[in-house]
């Protein structure tokens, strides 16, 4: 058991090293992704014979999305997106160009039926690596408001880019705030679908407010 505990320490590790290459010109931290969802095939195979893992089952789904109070959480970041657009539409219009740009290297706007299976794929594999893995095993070695907090602090650090700090800045902050509100998702689910689900619909929303600008 030790031996397990001590495989997650350094596997959240080399996800912590690879996120902050960003810092360092190395643009790596997608990588963080893959070693965490590796991490996370990894850890159900290891817990599989004393805690089956359900966070990606798929019968829970429908009982979490009767519980009306959860929407709210589930579609925070989307209407945190919304605000977000709207203030920098009135302060700080530089972040829209940004944020096309970044979104442009990771997606291809070809199809609307590419788009969102970009969109899907991206969301349910970050929220793999960064809620079913990292954030899991942190909330196991801390309290889930901590848990949640560098959960997310490391997230929005694997998105760093370089360029204007205000603008940069003000992009990392939000994806923190986002972060945050898959994490309660998540913690109040204990489903990966369906914070994937809470991300999927922030992002997509993002993509359809752009192609109306």
């Amino acid at each position: 058991m030790s031996e397990t505990k001590d495989f997650y320490l350094v596997a959240m590790s080399a996800m912590v090293i690879v996120s902050f290459a960003n810092f360092f010109g190395l643009t790596i931290g997608g990588i963080s992704v893959i070693l965490g969802i590796t991490f996370f095939i990894t850890s159900r195979v290891a817990d599989k014979t004393t805690s089956p893992d359900t966070s990606l089952s798929l019968k829970t789904i429908g009982p979490n999305f009767k519980n009306k109070s959860l929407w709210f959480w589930i579609f925070s970041p989307l209407l945190m997106n919304l605000f977000c657009i709207i203030l920098a539409t009135l302060f700080l219009p530089e972040f829209i160009e940004h944020l096309i740009g970044r979104t442009g290297t990771m997606i291809s706007l070809d199809t609307l039926f590419a788009l969102i299976l970009q969109l899907a794929i991206l969301a349910l594999g970050e929220e793999i690596a960064w809620r079913g893995f990292f954030q899991k095993q942190l909330s196991t070695r801390l309290p889930i408001l901590p848990a949640l907090i560098l959960t997310s602090f490391l997230f929005s650090i694997a998105h760093y880019t370089v360029g204007n700090f205000a603008v940069i800045s003000y992009d990392m902050f939000f994806i923190f705030i986002n972060s945050m509100l898959y994490g309660i998702v998540f913690y109040k689910t204990t489903n990966i679908w369906i914070s994937a689900i809470s991300h999927f619909t922030a992002n997509l929303f993002i993509i359809i407010i752009f192609s109306f600008m």
